[in-house]
């Protein structure tokens, strides 16, 4: 099994963005057909999935191993900062603030606030974001999201670290 896996990073890479695809898709039936209104916390991370989806989806069409590598790279930073996103919004679900109050939706936030102001007001979470709304086995949303983000950043990692290293000898067999 670690042989198909390392002979075919290209397949790795497509079905990590096959995944997050299926996940926004996921998230868009949740919202347009269930009803389920995202949070800013939530919005975050679909950008964060849609970021893995793109890096991962162009690494996967590369035949370039730099340029592979590269968008490797940017989705593990973009797969750890949907991780981050997500912790944060589990936490906030399992110790929610004693005072809370809806905020402005992630779009109100930036059209107000300058974005250095911005940020830290949609990680510090609003009331909607402690909102359980929908649960499977018992996560939320947010955890499992958690859960994905990790598993592409360790899947991710493990296609950087078991990358063959080019040098510029060439080794004979014995």
């Amino acid at each position: 099994m670690i042989d198909w896996y390392f002979g075919a990073p290209r397949r790795a890479l497509g079905l990590i963005c096959l995944a997050c695809v299926a996940m926004l898709a996921f998230g868009l039936y949740l919202q347009h057909v269930v009803g389920l209104e995202p949070c800013p916390m939530c919005i975050v991370q679909r950008y964060a999935l849609i970021l893995v989806a793109v890096f991962t989806g162009l690494a996967a069409l590369s035949h370039r191993r730099g340029l592979q590598a590269t968008g490797e790279v940017l989705a593990l930073i973009m797969a750890v900062g949907g991780a981050y996103t997500a912790a944060r919004q589990s936490w906030l679900q399992w110790y929610p603030p004693e005072v809370a109050s809806c905020g402005r939706d992630l779009y109100g936030m930036i059209e107000t606030f300058p974005l250095k102001r911005a940020l830290p007001m949609i990680f510090r979470g609003g009331g909607d974001c402690t909102q359980i709304d929908w649960t499977f086995l018992g996560l939320s949303i947010a955890n499992w999201s958690f859960i994905a983000f990790t598993v592409f950043g360790l899947l991710l990692l493990v296609l950087l670290v078991g990358r063959p290293r080019q040098s510029g000898r060439v080794s004979k067999a014995a």
